[in-house]
């Protein structure tokens, strides 16, 4: 199983970069991670941050308090909290997020529908809104956009 997208390639082996799966898990538990954060982590903690589920209840507090004992150990202080939106965002499934579409308007021939958008999987969905952020620099948002059939 591979746990990064094709357009995280460049990085995804070395760990030198935050990668959406865990990006995606930080946004589920409420943990904002700065690159200094991660960067002090050992690559065995950032690989454990990679494979670890998230998916409960019990196992975002579980993957909580272990990243914020990592952090504050290495830092002095736990990372900041972010704040969790119930329903997460992308699981919202009925409409394209606003964001989507403006950074949509940017791409030519795409085929990005509600339909299409609702059978990503919730990681896709997430991956893309992270990537149409005001901001970001939003030069992976079309290589996802192919990576996920969607061109």
């Amino acid at each position: 199983m591979s746990y990064f997208f094709d357009f995280e390639a460049e990085f995804a082996s070395s760990l030198r970069c935050i990668p959406m799966i865990v990006r995606y898990k930080l946004d589920m538990c409420g943990v904002k991670l700065k690159l200094l954060h991660w960067l002090q982590l050992s690559h065995k903690q950032r690989q454990w941050l990679v494979v670890t589920p998230c998916d409960t209840p019990e196992d975002q507090a579980n993957y909580r308090q272990q990243l914020r004992d990592w952090v504050t150990k290495n830092h002095g202080s736990p990372p900041s909290d972010l704040e969790i939106s119930q329903p997460y965002p992308w699981n919202i499934t009925t409409k394209l997020p606003e964001v989507i579409q403006q950074q949509l308007t940017k791409v030519p021939h795409h085929g990005l529908t509600v339909e299409k958008w609702a059978a990503l999987t919730p990681l896709q969905r997430f991956a893309l809104l992270k990537l149409s952020q005001p901001g970001h620099e939003n030069r992976n948002f079309w290589p996802a956009l192919q990576e996920f059939g969607l061109v």
